[in-house]
């Protein structure tokens, strides 16, 4: 969990924006939960947006406007319905916990080619597949892209983060790679394979 300070608020028709002191990992579609701010603003909610101007309002068809002329880094806005709040100076904090669901200890288990998995190695496979899902959608985020945390954009990506899924238990009493009598003198470095990388759609800027 990573938690942000709070260093201004405001309240805008019926949208709350929060400008927090440093930049954050937070993304649009992720849930926080805001603390010690007041009241109006405390709770569990959905980003809706990360805007760096500062947030007018909305307009007659209900989208979000902004004064291009005043820049405000490091903001995240949320609705909340209650009346206009005027930007002042304010503490508190924002946590925001990532939890990325994209594949099961099942995904990885086919892949593998398990028919069969005992209940120790189902507890180590469902270990694997949430720390696939957690390193595929932050690597994801790096490279520009925005998912939900729930469901998995596309089946190229499914398939990236079962094999790195599946990587991760084959090398499970090995020092950095899969667990074998070669090679007994050397530990040679390895890293993701062009595949994986090339099915997550990473090391590259995000394209349409």
């Amino acid at each position: 969990m990573s938690t942000y300070n709070v260093t201004e608020r405001y309240l805008t028709d019926n949208y709350a924006v929060l400008q927090l002191l440093t930049n954050s990992e937070i993304t649009v579609g992720g849930s926080i939960t805001v603390a010690n701010v007041d009241a109006v603003f405390n709770g569990s909610f959905t980003v809706r947006a990360l805007p760096q101007y500062l947030f007018k309002g909305t307009d007659s068809q209900g989208d979000l406007v902004y004064d291009y002329n005043v820049p405000v880094q490091n903001q995240v806005l949320y609705a909340k319905t209650y009346a206009n709040v005027l930007r002042v100076p304010s503490s508190g904090t924002v946590s925001y916990t990532p939890v990325c669901t994209w594949i099961g200890w099942a995904d990885i288990a086919a892949w593998l080619g398990i028919a069969t998995a005992t209940e120790a190695d189902e507890d180590f496979l469902t270990i694997c597949a949430s720390a696939s899902s957690q390193f595929a959608w932050r690597r994801r985020s790096e490279a520009g892209y925005i998912d939900s945390l729930t469901t998995v954009p596309s089946q190229d990506v499914k398939l990236g983060t079962i094999m790195y899924g599946g990587a991760l238990y084959r090398q499970r009493g090995s020092i950095d790679v899969f667990a074998s009598f070669n090679e007994m003198n050397t530990a040679p470095i390895t890293g993701l394979s062009p595949i994986i990388m090339q099915l997550l759609g990473i090391n590259r800027p995000q394209v349409a």
